[in-house]
């Protein structure tokens, strides 16, 4: 008999890592081949802006999420409970309340985290006096070990694995990377202005104004390149605010904003790009930079969260803000320390060419959805 693990994960829609993630573990023919599989669809929000947002049919969603997930577990009555739930704020509150009825039906429990935030909110009373229930017990899945530094409170380094995301390979990605070699090879290409790429949401927490700052000290030094701009505006930032910042910093002419693409709209731009960059304030382990990697693009991104298990600094893109990864939500990126690296990577395309074939090969060997598949695999049958 095969050991019964009930998922219970986020799966789309909406969109994001963590749905993402869970539909991959839903369709791995590994892990249902592996173990008697069981799935509750955790999502109650359907779109990406109902995420996070409260209401009366919010709480009744909860409420029947519950009533679902108990129902599976009486019908069930699995080895593992295998969930992914949130580590901080509202979404925590509801999500522990899911995890306690766990415990109270006496499931062993096995936490995937796609998210951080336990390190700053730690030191309230109430929020630490919950943790220490809602971690009492169980085992805990993480993104990278830098992530570890968020939650050792709580849970002994014993009871942590580590199983890094992954995304299936994108269609043309081998075929782009082979066609950048040639060109910087190619002495004719040498007048070509490079595509810095910036993908994610316009939000000041991601970076967005340091990163304008940080172009601005370049393009006043008479750097040639482009910037684009591919994301979804947002209440940090609206559209208005956003052309008024170029204009300030006067870089209408070599920065061009194209909204939020995806699928192979998005893929695009990855394959025009020769940078790609990510400034953020905080991260857990962003897909995007694995996203870059695919494609062969040198990063450079901010050293928060696990990023430092995706980028090393120096080999296949740099790491802003020193070797030591910041967990709370404080790290500031410098603009000229963005500006810095990104003009090493401008001026320099044999280098360029150098840590996009090192991304490319890192990819190959840690974040495919093969290598992702065994990990998890491993991790449950160790659970189970």
């Amino acid at each position: 008999m095969k050991p019964k693990i009930l998922f219970i994960m986020h799966m789309p829609p909406p969109v994001h890592g963590a749905s993402m993630v869970g539909q991959y573990i839903h369709d791995s023919e590994l892990i249902n081949a592996s173990f008697d599989c069981h799935y509750v669809n955790l999502a109650v929000a359907t779109r990406l802006d109902e995420i996070g947002k409260g209401g009366w049919n919010k709480v009744k969603g909860v409420l029947k999420k519950l009533m679902e997930v108990r129902n599976a577990v009486k019908t069930v009555k699995p080895d593992l409970v295998y969930i992914t739930p949130n580590s901080a704020g509202a979404p925590f509150y509801k999500d522990f309340i899911t995890v306690m009825m766990l415990k109270m039906m006496g499931q062993k429990i096995v936490m995937h985290f796609h998210n951080k935030g336990v390190a700053t909110r730690q030191n309230r009373w109430l929020d630490n006096w919950l943790y220490r229930r809602y971690f009492k017990g169980v085992k805990l899945i993480l993104l990278a070990e830098a992530l570890y530094e968020d939650v050792k409170r709580y849970v002994k380094r014993e009871d942590v694995f580590v199983c890094p995301n992954a995304i299936p390979e994108i269609s043309m990605a081998k075929e782009n990377m082979a066609s950048k070699i040639v060109s910087a090879s190619n002495v004719s290409n040498d007048n070509r202005v490079p595509h810095i790429l910036w993908l994610t949401n316009i939000m000041k927490t991601k970076g967005i104004m340091e990163y304008l700052s940080a172009l601005k000290i370049l393009n006043d030094k008479g750097v040639k390149f482009q910037a684009d701009f591919v994301g979804g505006l947002t209440k940090e930032l609206a559209g208005d605010e956003f052309d008024d910042a170029l204009s300030m910093t006067g870089l209408n002419g070599c920065c061009t904003y194209y909204g939020p693409k995806y699928g192979e709209e998005k893929s695009v731009f990855f394959r025009k790009s020769d940078i790609f960059v990510l400034p953020s304030y905080t991260e857990a382990f962003p897909v995007s930079i694995l996203e870059a990697m695919v494609f062969g693009l040198p990063i450079v991104a901010s050293n928060v969260g696990g990023v430092s298990a995706e980028v090393e600094d120096g080999v296949n893109g740099y790491l802003l803000g020193g070797n030591q990864s910041v967990m709370l939500n404080t790290f500031r990126p410098n603009p000229r320390e963005i500006a810095e690296k990104i003009e090493t990577l401008l001026t320099d395309s044999t280098l360029r060419q150098r840590m996009g074939e090192a991304g490319r090969e890192k990819f190959e060997k840690e974040f495919t959805l093969e290598v992702f598949e065994k990990r998890m695999a491993e991790i449950l049958k160790i659970c189970v």
